[in-house]
C-alpha cells in the first residue's frame, strides 16, 4: 500500500533535496545551476517519460521499461516542476489550483 502524501510536505522534502543537489554542483562544478538548467534538466526527464512510455508500451525498441524506471522518472518530473516553480516565485499551489478551476470551467458542459 503507497503513502499518501501531503502537498505542503512534498515542496518541503523536494526543496531540501535540491539544496543537497546544490551543494554538490558547488563541490563539483563551483557554482550552482541556474534555473535555466534546472528547466533543461527537466526537459530531458520529461523526453526520458516519452521514451520510457514508449518501450513500456511496445512502442520503442529498447525491450519494455520497467514500471520502477518509469515510476521514478514520473516522480522526478513531479519534482523538477516543483523546484521550478519555487526558483521562479511561482506558488505551485496557486498555480495547480489555478488551471485546476480554469479547466473545470473549460470543461463543463
Amino acid at each position: 500500500m503507497s503513502k499518501e502524501l501531503n502537498f505542503k510536505e512534498v515542496i518541503t522534502r523536494s526543496e531540501k533535496i535540491r539544496g543537497l543537489y546544490h551543494e554538490l554542483e558547488r563541490i563539483h562544478h563551483g557554482s550552482e545551476w541556474t534555473v535555466e538548467e534546472d528547466a533543461l534538466a527537466f526537459l530531458t526527464d520529461a523526453g526520458l517519460v516519452g521514451r520510457l512510455t514508449m518501450s513500456q508500451q511496445g512502442r520503442w525498441p529498447k525491450g519494455g521499461a520497467t514500471s520502477e524506471e518509469l515510476s521514478h522518472k514520473l516522480g522526478e518530473s513531479i519534482w523538477w516542476l516543483i523546484i521550478l516553480a519555487g526558483r521562479m516565485d511561482i506558488d505551485i499551489n496557486v498555480a495547480l489550483e489555478g488551471f485546476l478551476s480554469k479547466t473545470e470551467q473549460l470543461l463543463k458542459k
